[in-house]
């Protein structure tokens, strides 16, 4: 698993939650890097614990949230089978919302972050900083200077998308080349994607779910979710002392998780009777 401290042999451990007793009610260890192929599996255990327990029925009166983690076009799209009225926010979420585009916090945090990853380089320019023409099919960089139309069409997740490059000559004498590329070019120019046909292409699951998750009622949903999950890996990771698995092996880390798992849940059971 790559992580931000390097490449480890390990496990991810995965809950799902209520939000009004935090009990989980399904638990499994992953042993893959990303989060993504792990919803289906864990929607469907859920699924076959909650008919065990005589509840079949739930997935008609739940709602379901998820982090950006989790989504993805084809998990959306399962989702949408599944009754379930899900909430599952994609990575530009919160850079969507007015209340965090104002807020001098959050643009702080982001920054430092962003210069944590980039190692303290200075932003380089993206696609909004170019002059794109979708009639004419034509582009300038931030210099002024004219690019060229390298690739016609590119799909990306359905998306179609034009690819303009600078020329060579031009990106090795431009006085604006530490903002717009992190290497001295030596073999082509700048390159530069944008979308087209947007209102051609057909309604995606991720379309319909930035609609619903960024509206009024969405984002109050939503907002739900950090404090029904979270207490939950917080009581296991910091009270209970489980911040690392301590066994090999997808069977027995599993095991360890879960009875982790089943002691936070007699924990929350017993208080519930007080």
């Amino acid at each position: 698993m790559t992580t931000s401290k390097g490449t480890i042999q390990g496990y991810n451990g995965i809950a799902i939650n209520d939000d009004k007793y935090q009990v989980i009610l399904q638990a499994q260890t992953w042993g893959s890097v990303g989060e993504q192929q792990t919803l289906q599996p864990a929607i469907e255990q859920l699924q076959k614990q909650l008919t065990k327990l005589g509840t079949p029925d739930t997935f008609k009166q739940a709602k379901f949230t998820a982090d950006s983690g989790f989504h993805s076009e084809v998990n959306l799209e399962y989702m949408s089978t599944t009754g379930l009225d899900a909430y599952m926010a994609d990575t530009a979420f919160r850079s969507r919302n007015p209340l965090f585009k104002e807020s001098k916090t959050y643009q702080t945090e982001q920054e430092k972050r962003r210069l944590k990853r980039s190692k303290g380089r200075a932003r380089l320019f993206n696609s909004d900083d170019f002059y794109f023409d979708e009639n004419a099919l034509t582009s300038r960089c931030p210099a002024g200077k004219e690019m060229w139309l390298s690739v016609k069409n590119v799909e990306t997740a359905g998306r179609q998308y034009v690819r303009f490059s600078g020329y060579l000559k031009d990106c090795r004498v431009c006085p604006l080349q530490q903002q717009c590329m992190r290497k001295v070019p030596t073999k082509q120019g700048r390159q530069v994607q944008f979308e087209i046909n947007k209102s051609s292409k057909p309604i995606s699951y991720t379309d319909k779910m930035r609609v619903k998750i960024d509206s009024s009622a969405g984002r109050r949903q939503y907002s739900k979710r950090l404090g029904a999950i979270e207490p939950v890996f917080g009581n296991i990771t910091v009270n209970k002392g489980m911040n690392k698995f301590t066994l090999r092996g997808q069977d027995k880390v599993n095991t360890q998780w879960q009875m982790y798992c089943l002691v936070h849940n007699i924990e929350k059971l017993r208080n519930s009777l007080h």
